[in-house]
Formats: C-alpha cells, structure tokens, sequence
C-alpha cells in the first residue's frame, strides 16, 4: 500500500489464481479503508470486493489484479483478468449469482473496461450515499 497524501492511498496487486485469494484480497482491502480512513460502510466495500474478485476467478482468465484508490468519502474498486469476455448482468438467482446486482446496488457506479487485452471490471462507493435499493421511490 503507498499512501499519496494524507487520507489518500491507492493498492495495486496481483492475486493468485485460486479460491484463497478472495480472502486475501478482502484483508487488503480492509487495509485499504482503515488507511484512507474511509467514511462508508466497510462492510459493503469488503462484500463488492468478493464478488469482483469471484467473478474474476470463475468467468476470467490468469490470475486476477485488485486496485483500490480512495479517501475518507469515496473508493474505487478495479479487478482485471486477462479474458476477454465481459460480464453481463442476468437475472439474479442461485443459478446465475447475484454478484453484479450486489455490485450495482451498493455502489453508485460501476461499469467494465478493456485493458491489456483483458478487462477491469470497476465499481466507486461513496460514503453518505445510500445504496441504490434504500433510496426512496423514483431514485
């Protein structure tokens, strides 16, 4: 982890290709929150980074890559791999996961990237922003 400023910090790392890597990749991100002194519910930031993570290691290629940047109000999580397939949101169910739901709910964006022949599928959270099914009606 380098800290950039003071309430600011940013982690690169590549993960290996295996199932343990969503708990070390959880760890590191709560490394992450409690440098940057992250506001938002940790909590939904460590939820989003298994499922990213997951998603890389079940429907992506090689090992995947885990960035976070942020401060005390907002973060961004990236995971890459070097498949080319980009995810797509299905309908949620035991069969087809929840996992991009998850994300697109507890985040206020999120989107995929192509990078390096492979993709970065990124989501940012903010702090004080409800997350999209607790806001009120026509939100």
């Amino acid at each position: 982890m380098s800290s950039k400023e003071a309430g600011s910090c940013q982690v690169d790392t590549h993960l290996p290709e295996e199932m343990g890597s969503i708990t070390e990749a959880r760890r590191i991100a709560r490394g992450v929150l409690a440098e940057c002194g992250y506001r938002g519910h940790h909590e939904d930031v460590l939820l989003i980074v298994s499922e990213l993570v997951t998603n890389a290691l079940m429907h992506g290629d090689g090992p995947p890559a885990l960035r976070m940047t942020g401060g005390p109000d907002r973060v961004r999580v990236e995971v890459g791999d070097a498949g080319p397939d980009l995810p797509e949101l299905r309908e949620p169910g035991p069969v087809s996961g929840w996992g991009l739901h998850v994300i697109r709910l507890l985040s206020t964006g999120w989107g995929v990237a192509d990078r390096d022949g492979g993709k970065v599928v990124w989501c940012e959270v903010a702090a004080g922003v409800a997350p999209l099914q607790a806001r009120g009606p026509g939100a």
